[in-house]
């Protein structure tokens, strides 16, 4: 058995796999934000409990967390200074000399404070030139006296970012050893082990994020692996990345920036995989957790996966899954501004207090309160009917900070906060396709998420998407995505030749170096050989331009030059693809190379069922009113998601709930499901899209 948890703003989710009997079961407990290790020992006592079986059967446990995530957003993690090249302390100030695109014709807006002090970035004496050359030999006696300056400045964590460092490392590895000997209660990070590639800025800024996150994270491990033992004995724990693989925790414990956004990598992996059992080529995966909505684009089957991005506005370079995120959940505030619009998030009551509607104290409207003010929300039956709502405190709270303020009846309040917050993600959406060139009509949107699928179709119908997947398990799809993910470790090495420059056989061997070590870092954990997979890429630009392309390329065991002229003729495909321009005459330049070394695990099956006929009665188990924003209140049926059989047919308007969410299908709607489970939804004329 495999168990996988995530760890959201209002839930942790935790999925187990029985390999035996290809069977998944599903939990949910509220999220412990004083202490996230006692969620996560909750959860997976209650779902060995359901299944009737001891750890003793566990093989691994995968754990996606916003631990990182968080610390970032809130600005808490350790005090961390900074030693830098003689004369580059201010590259964390002086960045790209680039406004935030968000903020372009902003005259207030401004990108982060950087998350050292100046007084806490110290330089250096010493130089490496472009060539890996020593220029400037290491002054020892100049960092020896910068170390102790930070050790008496009380830091918990040292980034050390040298010049040029991925071309020769010597000196950031000799300052690490001193600092171990100084300070070796601080916990240090080097820029060539977490960053090795060129761009200063983006180097450091990594690096930075690295060191001002690892004692965070290495706090979180000792708690959750000491519980982990005390209660289970011998744990194989593996966190998920923002690249979409996992590692180990060990492995966790140098590289902190790499668990950055690991919940939605794994969401943007199940999409991905269910793509593959619906036919579904062209995705957009929306996540709509209590705290945010994330969207990620699959994009012929496959995760987009950007070489560099950013967290919280600092830029990180390594492979990432593609996923924008925006401050909109089912406990995402409603609230009224001095200019008396009404506005939804991006604050979240988060799990504690919650939605007003949980009876835990929150006395603020939610969108959770307005759906089950709406009808949409079974309050006897959330989560299964292991948590009671109470509609009188929904009511309550939209009444007072919304109806009364704007002088509305309590439903269009209600409706008002789902027609806005509905109207965020429609932004989100677009930014993440229509404004990158993709056309959201060729796109499938496919739901999870706890509150997912009770907002999908209406989100199809304003963006003018003809098609909807809603899946089996959306509650905890991106628990089921961390089961998918393989173990993962990603290599670069910096090469910036142009194509006149490259010789075969040094391209060769770059890739070969990058290759081994990601094989021996597999086999250190009993990855057979028949379980590895390398995939080789080049970051490729034309010449004179500033961002490059990540571009496949064939592993082959020799390479000629027409396998180099391959390789550039896909570059050039691949940026007209992109920008709708290309250029086969332009020279171009190979700035870095790429190695993926991945470990397969088990692949994940969901059950495949025989088809029944289209009557979907035997599953209907009543109907009540639902509240729809063009006709009121109408009777709508409810059907039982686990009763639904392959081949059922349910019109719209209607209601299928589950354990852990409902999906609402609006007049007009039709879903059919297939033979895995999922509701394929197709959205006609007759909708109220028009």
């Amino acid at each position: 058995m495999r168990i996988s948890i995530d760890v959201g703003g209002t839930f942790t989710d935790v999925v187990l796999i029985d390999d035996a009997t290809g069977r998944i079961h599903y939990t949910k407990v509220l999220t412990t934000h004083r202490n996230l290790a006692e969620g996560v020992i909750a959860g997976i006592d209650r779902i060995l409990k359901m299944v009737s079986s001891s750890f003793d059967r566990v093989d691994y446990i995968v754990h996606g967390t916003t631990i990182g995530t968080n610390a970032l957003i809130e600005r808490k993690g350790a005090r961390t200074g900074l030693l830098t090249t003689e004369g580059m302390r201010d590259v964390l100030d002086i960045g790209r000399i680039e406004r935030p695109a968000a903020g372009l014709y902003d005259i207030f807006v401004d990108t982060p404070q950087p998350l050292v002090p100046r007084y806490l970035r110290r330089e250096v004496r010493e130089r490496i030139g472009a060539d890996g050359s020593v220029v400037i030999p290491l002054d020892e006696e100049t960092a020896r006296r910068e170390v102790r300056f930070l050790k008496e400045q009380a830091v918990e964590s040292i980034a050390i970012c040298f010049l040029f460092s991925f071309r020769n490392p010597a000196h950031e590895r000799r300052v690490r050893e001193i600092c171990q000997e100084i300070f070796p209660e601080a916990t240090v990070s080097i820029s060539s082990e977490i960053a090795p590639e060129f761009r200063e800025f983006e180097r450091t800024s990594t690096t930075v994020i690295s060191a001002y996150l690892q004692p965070v994270l290495d706090r979180y491990l000792d708690n959750l692996e000491g519980q982990l033992k005390e209660r289970y004995g011998r744990v194989d724990l593996r966190l998920m990345q923002a690249s979409g693989g996992s590692m180990t925790a060990r492995d966790a414990r140098g590289r902190a920036v790499n668990i950055v956004n690991s919940g939605p990598a794994g969401g943007a992996l199940a999409a991905a995989y269910v793509g593959k059992l619906t036919g579904d080529q062209q995705i957009i995966g929306v996540d709509m957790g209590g705290t945010s909505f994330d969207i990620g684009l699959i994009d012929r089957g496959e995760p987009r996966v950007a070489p560099e991005s950013q967290f919280e506005g600092f830029p990180v370079k390594m492979p990432i899954l593609d996923v924008h995120a925006i401050g909109a959940g089912g406990g995402s505030l409603a609230w009224v501004d001095r200019g008396g619009a009404l506005n939804v998030g991006p604050e979240s009551a988060g799990s504690e207090p919650g939605p007003a509607c949980y009876g835990l104290g929150g006395e603020r409207p939610t969108v959770t309160d307005a759906n089950l003010v709406l009808g949409r929300l079974n309050a006897d039956y959330f989560l299964g009917g292991e948590m009671k709502l109470y509609p009188e405190l929904a009511e309550k709270a939209i009444r007072e900070h919304v109806a009364k303020p704007l002088g509305i009846p309590l439903e269009e309040a209600a409706s008002g906060i789902i027609r806005v917050v509905n109207a965020n993600m429609v932004r989100g959406i677009s930014v993440s396709s229509t404004e990158r060139g993709f056309d959201v009509r060729e796109f499938a949107l496919l739901p999870f998420g706890g509150a997912g699928p009770l907002h999908a179709v209406e989100l199809a119908e304003d963006l003018g998407m003809r098609r909807v997947v809603i899946p089996m398990y959306p509650s905890t799809l991106s628990a089921v995505g961390l089961l998918v993910a393989n173990t993962r470790y990603d290599y670069v090495t910096t090469l910036a030749k142009s194509q006149e420059e490259l010789v075969p056989a040094e391209l060769l061997a770059a890739f070969k170096e990058l290759e081994a070590r990601g094989r021996a870092q597999l086999k250190a954990q009993n990855v057979p050989d028949e379980l590895i997979e390398i995939q080789w890429s080049a970051d490729i630009r034309y010449a004179g331009q500033s961002y490059e392309l990540n571009t496949p390329v064939t592993r082959k065991e020799v390479l000629t030059q027409a396998d180099i002229d391959e390789v550039i003729a896909r570059f050039h495909q691949l940026h007209y693809r992109i920008y709708a321009y290309g250029s086969a005459e332009e020279r171009v330049e190979f700035i870095n190379l790429r190695v993926g070394a991945i470990g397969k695990v088990p692949p994940v099956s969901f059950v495949r069922r025989p088809r029944a006929g289209s009557d979907p009665s035997a599953a209907r188990k009543g109907s009540r009113p639902v509240y729809y924003p063009a006709y009121g209140f109408i009777d709508t049926a409810v059907y039982e998601r686990d009763l639904l059989q392959p081949g059922n047919v349910i019109e719209g308007p209607c209601l299928v709930e589950e354990i852990a969410s409902t999906s609402v299908l609006t007049p007009g709607a039709k879903g059919t499901v297939d033979e895995y489970g999922n509701i394929i939804v197709e959205l006609g004329v007759g909708s109220s899209a028009g």
